[in-house]
């Protein structure tokens, strides 16, 4: 059996925005959890805007995208926003596919998606 490499997320700050930094696969089970906390770890801690960069996650199933669907509707709710930062490739096709880039804003790169919050 393929030993997985454990997902890591780097949390930054800057100006008022958390930037969460994600490395590997984002499934159902331990990744999606640790998402999840993350994400509410920072909400906790004051976060209104959030960028999620997935550009390192080789693989998104409907685990993660849940997990960033629940977390985009409690920071509307709550006057904030989600944003994605994920360039082309097998996560961007499940994003497009699942319809997600609609719903949540979605950009190639972390410098227009910081730009794109009002």
């Amino acid at each position: 059996m393929t030993e997985r490499v454990p997902m890591e997320i780097h949390v930054r700050e800057s100006g008022g925005i958390f930037f969460l930094d994600v490395h590997g696969r984002l499934t159902i089970g331990e990744p999606a959890e640790q998402l999840h906390d993350a994400l509410q770890s920072a909400i906790q801690r004051g976060a209104r805007k959030v960028v999620v960069i997935l550009n390192s996650v080789p693989q998104i199933d409907s685990s993660g995208i849940s997990t960033l669907v629940r977390i985009s509707i409690r920071l509307a709710r709550e006057s904030g926003a989600l944003h994605l930062v994920c360039g082309a490739g097998r996560v961007r096709d499940a994003l497009t596919v699942t319809r997600l880039v609609e719903a949540i804003p979605t950009f190639e790169t972390e410098s227009v998606a910081l730009a794109n919050f009002a």
